[in-house]
């Protein structure tokens, strides 16, 4: 824009409704003594300014460098206007338009002017749960519709008293033109209800509330997108009794803790880990925990980390003011099913498990779980990207045509995709329970209706018999891109760095349907978004019983014995411990290949060697076997290597497996310490990453290598190949702001079908 234009239309798109944008384009244009007005739109934010010269373009700068907190601009368009002689700068009612390409801000915890009013005996708005202004509060959940508007948020039930509306009316204040606005005299309230759903009488449902968490009692807390069962964490039996009810038997609880300094009591956390905890997103983060903590071991058995957060709601500040430690905060529902959100049927799924309900009568509009990260090779990973996060969108390397792309089985998400950007949907959960899969069609309609978008391109697993995989077939009226599991996980850490060309994709995994038919899970690939060649993997080992040994380890652990040793096998306590009927039936099975599908995964190795070494046998959730192989690892588990054999066959290089296992047998004979036996085996695979990639850029003559499946959650793992790539010279791309398990399968998906569809 030149000097000479006087009056300029501003296009703006990107995080800018319900993040006082249009009072701080207000503020902005009224002290450079500029004329015009501002709106929301179905786009974003539509300005019109007129001005000296010199004030456009210094307003123009401010738009661009100077946003409010939450804010976040992705396109910023001007064109000159004729000038209107306005002798004011206003904001004007918000317009819908045909196209619909607004932003809505994820929620987000309460800010530190909220707080203190909170704290404030003096603020009329002292310990009021639901404080928010324009820079903090609920977003995401309470939307119903676009533009952001009071009118289309669960909030519209509650219309502002006159003080509430003077705040909101008044430029100065810092509630100006906020929606979810709102006070004691006229927002939503706390409810206390018993076990069975009838009210409690009560003049202080929060105190009361408190004191029934003291007494070791479990509360149902409802939150932001959901509601929490609630205990205190330093009560062993009450931790215990929530397991028993939830049908929880071992996977760690979440924490959450009302400070950074009550985290310090329990937990070493280091810097990047504060960061992260205090961040706006408020995510539980993974930390180590202290030795001699006052937290319940039942609250994380047979692991050195908890997953802890900070509050987030001013609910949650109350909550934890001055009573506890910490609370167990996990998500309310049994387990596998999704998180409950609604009144009612929180009421119905959580009977006989909450002994209370501390609700609210302000409505949750779309469930979102928490999201939990962890600090790894010095940057924030997110595991579960969900509340705080969504509906972000993700930068893509280039510009697309609309892609609906519907993930995988496990920890679903689902993506659509508009232009250059991708909106990846919270996490949706593991679709073979039937309610999450009503959820996860519920995600979609959400998405679909929150972006207007009609996606004529679908993309899905290439597994046929993935639920996902099926709503996808049977969707009609629109074109059908199968895409292969593991490039999917390849193409979602090259779109999440923004990487076109293409480069070495290491994916390790539990499962995913190769393009041989068999089970993929310890993949070398060479590709880009367009397409891939597999030109390396782990030797495939039987899986006896199919799905069963994913859940049993010693199957996978007698497999790999069985390839090692053939029929005789070394004296193990494991063997020991299989009955003998049940051993010579899979070993038969194992032999004869009766349901015993290859997989070249390298989760079943994980689950091999935790099982040969009497970790675990039996897992009563994914990962879990895995995750306690690495918890064996003491200290910085610095270790020499097994034997590495790499082969070259008809497939690839080929990883074979075989010297490593017996190597592991000769330490467990030796009665090696479990964690020097775990910190040797996850040097090896360290090792066989570099040396497998060193192989593929001799002769691809690529130097850029991808990272991802679910196994590089793995923190030891995954640092060690790091380290071992960069010595050698490589690019390495990792994942953050997307899980590089399934929950980031749907950003691959999309940005694979994109990129065929041209």
């Amino acid at each position: 824009m030149g000097n000479s234009v006087p009056r300029a239309r501003i296009v703006i798109e990107g995080i800018v409704q319900g993040v006082g944008f249009r009072p701080f384009v207000y503020q902005s244009a009224r002290s450079l003594g500029l004329t015009g007005w501002v709106m929301n739109d179905s786009r974003g934010v539509l300005i019109e300014a007129e001005g000296q010269a010199e004030a456009l373009a210094a307003f123009l700068t401010v738009l661009r460098e100077d946003l409010p907190p939450l804010a976040a601009v992705s396109h910023l368009e001007t064109a000159a206007v004729p000038v209107t002689g306005e002798t004011e700068f206003v904001i004007r009612q918000s317009c819908s338009q045909r196209e619909r390409r607004a932003q809505i801000s994820p929620d987000t915890f309460v800010c530190p002017d909220c707080l203190r009013e909170l704290l404030d005996p003096s603020d009329r708005r002292y310990r009021y749960p639901f404080i928010n202004c324009t820079n903090c509060g609920p977003r995401y959940t309470i939307v119903t519709g676009i533009p952001y508007d009071r009118a289309q948020t669960t909030m519209a039930a509650f219309p502002m008293c006159p003080a509430c509306r003077r705040e909101y009316e008044d430029p100065a204040s810092r509630r100006f033109h906020a929606q979810p606005n709102a006070c004691p005299e006229c927002g939503p309230r706390l409810f206390l209800l018993d076990a069975a759903g009838n009210p409690l009488e009560s003049a202080d449902p929060l105190q009361e509330a408190i004191a029934w968490l003291q007494k070791g009692e479990i509360l149902a807390v409802k939150g932001l997108g959901g509601y929490h069962l609630a205990v205190d964490a330093t009560n062993g039996g009450a931790v215990e009794e929530l397991r028993r009810r939830k049908a929880r038997d071992e996977k760690p609880f979440a924490l959450m803790a009302a400070d950074l300094a009550r985290i310090d009591t329990f937990a070493e956390v280091r810097e990047g880990e504060r960061r992260l905890l205090a961040a706006t997103e408020r995510p539980i983060v993974l930390v180590r925990q202290r030795s001699g903590h006052a937290i319940a071991p039942s609250v994380a058995p047979d692991n050195r980390y908890f997953g802890v957060m900070l509050p987030y709601t001013p609910l949650h500040y109350l909550l934890l003011a001055h009573s506890f430690a910490a609370l167990v905060m996990t998500s309310a529902n049994r387990s596998d099913e999704p998180i409950a959100f609604r009144d009612a049927d929180a009421r119905g799924r959580l009977s006989g498990i909450a002994d209370l309900y501390l609700g609210h009568n302000r409505e949750i509009f779309i469930r979102t779980d928490d999201s939990i990260a962890r600090v790894m090779g010095g940057r924030p990973l997110l595991l579960r990207r969900s509340r705080g996060f969504v509906p972000r969108g993700l930068r893509l390397p280039r510009a697309q045509p609309v892609v609906l792309a519907v993930g995988g089985e496990l920890k679903n998400t689902v993506c659509l995709t508009r232009d250059d950007h991708a909106y990846l949907s919270q996490h949706v959960g593991d679709l073979q329970n039937p309610e999450v899969f009503q959820a996860f069609l519920g995600t979609i309609e959400h998405l679909q209706d929150l972006l207007e978008l009609n996606p004529q391109i679908v993309a899905h697993d290439l597994h046929p018999d993935y639920a996902s995989s099926r709503y996808a077939e049977e969707r009609s009226g629109v074109r059908r891109v199968a895409v292969q599991h593991h490039h999917a996980h390849l193409a979602s850490c090259l779109a999440e760095n923004q990487v076109a060309t293409e480069a070495i994709g290491v994916i390790f995994d539990g499962t995913g349907y190769g393009a041989d038919g068999r089970i993929w899970g310890g993949e070398f690939l060479v590709g880009d978004l367009a397409g891939y060649r597999r030109v390396g993997h782990f030797d495939y080992l039987p899986m006896p019983g199919g799905d069963a040994a994913a859940r049993e380890p010693y199957r996978m652990a007698l497999s790999a014995l069985y390839r090692a040793y053939g029929k005789d096998l070394p004296q193990l306590p494991l063997l020991a411990s299989i009955p003998r009927r049940e051993l010579r039936l899979l070993l038969q099975m194992i032999e004869k290949g009766i349901n015993s599908p290859l997989t070249s995964s390298c989760g079943r190795l994980f689950d091999a060697v935790a099982a040969l070494t009497g970790l675990r046998t039996r897992v009563s959730y994914e990962g879990q076997a895995a995750l306690e192989l690495e918890m064996a690892i003491e200290g910085d588990g610095e270790s020499e290597a097994y034997p590495l054999v790499l082969a070259t066959e008809t497939t690839g290089i080929v990883f074979k497996t075989t010297p490593l296992i017996r190597a592991v047998v000769d330490d467990i004979r030796r009665q090696v310490p479990t964690g020097v036996i775990s910190a040797r085996f996850h040097a090896t695979l360290a090792r066989a990453v570099a040396a497998v990639c060193c192989r593929i850029r001799k002769d691809s003559g690529l130097n850029e290598v991808a990272l991802s499946g679910g196994v590089f959650q793995n923190r030891f793992l995954t640092e060690k190949a790091l380290f071992l790539l960069t010595k050698e010279g490589f690019n390495v791309y990792t994942h953050s702001l997307v899980p590089p398990n399934d929950g980031g399968l749907a950003l691959g998906q999309a940005a694979v079908a994109g990129r065929q569809a041209g």
